[in-house]
């Protein structure tokens, strides 16, 4: 039986360096590739038996991952926090990396990183793609806004992203130079074309088979919407992958970071290293879930009569990740109870 070769692959945009070693730590080969389909193909081919890579987590490593996972025994991405407490050094270039991995991975120390499968990594640049898109479009809003206030003409703020009474204001607003009307319609289309994009985007996900279920279910729970669910589902991907719902909470990044040392501990502030997108979307929904949910509004009602709105919010958004992360583990909508007395 031939022995298994341990590769590790320091990606980047045009090249990736590459070290290939042996089960007893001998290096076979070290060198770089170039960041394209044909030269990896070629590339593997030429490795001395069956081999088991690892790469660290980039922008670029989506693309590489699926299309050398089916010409290795097994591969893996590193977290990249992780990986720099294990690997700090003085002397640091890409062939040193590339061989660190290889080793880490040779002797299963390797801080491997959850990978989803290629069609829900496609959905979820989808959702990405649609957040951009309503971060723009309120950057429009508040554009129109800023250009009229500039040029002091007074508008019903409840009604100025309205079509109809958008076109009535350009019409009866007096002493306006023309270059602000230009501006003013210019960035009303803009508005109305970001709106319809992601209007498509989301109906793209909406006849999606695959999620479809899982969404149903998490929108089950009172004031879970479409796109919480959409972005639990998309960011998360397997919820089995969380022992407990602790985990999960840290994950979306609503717990404080920890510094314990002598016995003495210190919580700071909510932790940065997080899903980012997760924990925007549960802090945004945890504040407007209370309104249609009683079980959450006690919640929150409990941490506010303590005086801290803030510790509230976060109270709320680790209440629904419990859930969310229930119902999505079982499959089966949410059956509400009669909720507590709030004392």
């Amino acid at each position: 039986m031939e022995s298994i070769h341990y590769v590790g692959l320091d990606v980047h945009k045009k090249t990736i360096a590459y070290c290939i070693k042996t089960v007893a730590g001998k290096t076979v080969q070290h060198g770089t590739v170039r960041s394209e389909r044909q030269a990896l193909r070629q590339w593997q081919s030429e490795i001395p038996g069956p081999w088991m890579g690892a790469m660290e987590a980039t922008l670029f490593t989506g693309w590489i991952y699926d299309f050398l996972k089916p010409y290795a025994v097994e591969l893996k991405v590193a977290h990249p926090e992780m990986l720099k407490a294990i690997t700090a050094a003085k002397k640091k270039n890409d062939r040193d990396d590339a061989e660190k991995l290889a080793d880490l991975l040779r002797v299963n120390l390797l801080p491997e990183c959850n990978m989803m499968s290629e069609e829900l990594r496609e959905l979820r640049r989808i959702l990405r793609y649609r957040n951009m898109v309503v971060r723009t479009s309120v950057k429009m809003k508040n554009k129109i806004s800023g250009l009229l206030m500039e040029v002091g003409a007074p508008y019903e703020k409840r009604r100025l992203h309205s079509r109809s009474y958008f076109n009535q204001l350009l019409e009866k607003v007096e002493d306006v130079p023309d270059s602000v009307k230009e501006l003013l319609k210019l960035s009303r289309s803009n508005l109305e074309l970001f709106e319809a994009i992601q209007k498509r985007l989301i109906k793209t996900l909406r006849q999606e088979t695959q999620i479809k279920e899982r969404v149903e279910c998490l929108m089950s729970i009172d004031g879970v919407g479409e796109i919480t669910a959409l972005t639990w589902v998309l960011e998360i991907g397997d919820p089995a992958r969380f022992n407990n719902s602790r985990q999960a909470i840290s994950y979306c990044g609503l717990c404080s970071a920890q510094k314990e040392s002598a016995g003495k501990d210190h919580r700071g502030p909510i932790s940065k290293k997080r899903n980012k997108h997760l924990q925007t979307i549960l802090v945004e929904a945890a504040k407007l879930a209370p309104y249609w949910n009683p079980h959450l509004a006690a919640v929150r009602e409990k941490e506010l009569s303590q005086g801290n709105r803030n510790r509230a919010t976060l109270a709320v958004a680790r209440k629904l990740v419990e859930y969310m992360l229930a119902v999505d583990r079982r499959g089966t909508p949410f059956v509400s109870e009669e909720p507590p007395q709030v004392v």
